[in-house]
């Protein structure tokens, strides 16, 4: 059994270190896009805001030490959106991170609203886009936004259908230096080769993990024009991963399913970031630490009967 030995390990501080708590060195390296780089184990903040991502959280001081802790230990990539809570997690960013450093990169998406009813009603006018790109910006306090997503589709996923007024609405924005680089979310493959053929992407955000494999096909091509694949809902979302293998393999490894999971993502492909969630620091630190083990090609093998 070699479970111990495959954990990522926990460095401590040495002297000269500025950061408060002892740092794991994040696994899966990094990523560059286009010409911004960023740690493949990045921060998803959706579940900052309260149940169902409407209104604020239980523990606004926790939500704010789970930012600073994310920066503490070398995240520079945290994803966002101002339709979360609404609006609660870009306050919370930027009460926690700004002045924010220089490492540190803000992705955030827009393309759907909320309803007072936590519904994600699409609002992908072209005034729509422009507000909304607008009111990242006053959240967030900041000048341009690094990468903004399109989000597609609806709550029951992707959906066909031309993606073009939208998508150039956001290059016009990107020349007017509003944004700085484009993704688009929740997206058929034809949407994808659509927008490609617009402007150039540098990410692709859908919903992706060891039992939703519909994008495996994708992720391949993605990796091949060196685009960022990153999949919302790693974890199964408000349906966790449940599965005999996967258990299995984590009883093996003598780790956590939600650990191995993470770990089968990063050694999917090397243009796959990781942004999952946690309104908590242990959570976070577990997370890192779990993304970081190292799957033999007999436990790749088992898990990829889960989706078959």
């Amino acid at each position: 059994m070699q479970g111990r030995r495959r954990r990522h390990p926990l460095k401590r501080m040495t002297k000269g270190d500025t950061m408060s708590t002892p740092s794991l060195s994040l696994p899966g390296g990094t990523w560059t896009l286009d010409d911004l780089t960023v740690t493949r184990f990045g921060y998803g903040a959706m579940q900052l805001a309260g149940p169902w991502v409407m209104g604020p959280p239980a523990d606004r001081e926790g939500a704010l030490a789970v930012l600073r802790e994310a920066v503490d230990l070398g995240i520079t990539h945290i994803d966002t959106s101002d339709a979360y809570g609404p609006r609660v997690t870009n306050e919370l960013i930027r009460q926690a991170l700004h002045p924010y450093p220089e490492s540190l990169h803000i992705v955030t998406k827009v393309g759907a609203t909320r309803d007072e009813r936590g519904g994600w009603p699409p609002a992908r006018r072209p005034e729509d886009l422009r507000r909304q790109v607008h009111d990242n910006l006053r959240s967030l306090r900041l000048d341009v936004l690094d990468v903004v997503n399109l989000r597609l589709g609806n709550a029951e996923g992707p959906q066909p259908g031309s993606l073009a007024e939208a998508f150039e609405t956001l290059v016009e924005l990107r020349q007017q230096g509003l944004i700085r680089r484009l993704g688009v979310s929740n997206a058929t493959e034809e949407q994808v080769t659509e927008a490609q053929s617009i402007a150039p992407l540098v990410c692709v955000q859908n919903m992706y993990n060891l039992a939703h494999r519909h994008d495996d096909m994708l992720v391949d091509r993605l990796a091949v024009d060196g685009v960022a694949y990153v999949p919302f809902f790693p974890l199964g979302g408000f349906t966790p991963l449940q599965s005999s293998a996967l258990s299995a393999v984590a009883a093996r490894l003598e780790a956590t399913p939600m650990s191995v999971a993470l770990a089968w993502l990063l050694q999917r492909s090397p243009n796959i970031l990781l942004i999952p969630g946690t309104s908590s620091r242990a959570h976070l630190r577990e997370n890192i630490a779990g993304a970081g083990l190292c799957l033999s090609p007999e436990d790749v093998a088992e898990l990829d009967r889960i989706s078959r």
